[in-house]
């Protein structure tokens, strides 16, 4: 008698959190994130659309711990290519290289357009949580900044003001490959800022 007890409880177990924020993003994925819905996510993942409600209370809540989720992969990926004994300049295309995205329908930045696009309809926690996304990397640009100017590699610049303005462009253009916006495939995106870069700072 307690057997059958016991698979029912593992039957009814909620999966972890990680498996549905993986699930969310494969689901943009190989979807698009018009396609995502707490049903569907919800059969991928063994849960009804009611449970996974239970949990993130809200689609914009479900995307944002997605996103965080991602970033917390990405951001492992940055820290390890920021600690490389390698000249900054190569550092600096790394950080670029994590940044920009992958292509078009990228899922992790098609997580960030949402996101912004619903950000006058998040509540202000929601949007310092975007917030200190973006000051993660700003911060590791800055440090790397700061770095290649004490060491010679780099130009001496307001490496506060020059990060912000770097990020920008960075944005811009990853929301062009993301769109697939004709002229602005990955190869090219990066090219224009690598020029720019060693234009500005070498």
């Amino acid at each position: 008698m307690p057997e059958p007890a016991r698979t029912t409880r593992r039957r009814n177990a909620a999966p972890p959190r990680e498996t549905v924020l993986a699930a969310a993003q494969a689901s943009i994925a190989e979807h698009g994130l018009e396609k995502l819905t707490m049903a569907g996510l919800g059969r991928e993942v063994g849960m009804s659309s009611g449970h996974l409600l239970y949990y993130f209370r809200t689609k914009d809540e479900l995307l944002l711990q997605t996103l965080e989720w991602s970033e917390e992969q990405l951001g492992v990926q940055r820290r390890s290519a920021l600690a490389r004994q390698v000249p900054v300049r190569e550092r600096l295309d790394a950080y670029v290289d994590l940044y920009v995205a992958d292509g078009p329908r990228d899922p992790h930045w098609t997580l960030w357009l949402e996101l912004w696009n619903r950000a006058h309809s998040l509540d202000e926690e929601s949007r310092n949580r975007l917030l200190d996304i973006e000051l993660s990397w700003h911060r590791d640009l800055v440090a790397l900044l700061v770095e290649g100017a004490s060491r010679g590699e780099l130009r001496k610049v307001d490496a506060d003001r020059y990060a912000t303005r770097i990020r920008a462009l960075l944005d811009g253009f990853s929301t062009h490959v993301a769109m697939g916006l004709p002229g602005s495939d990955r190869p090219q995106v990066l090219a224009h800022i690598a020029e720019f870069l060693d234009e500005t700072l070498v």
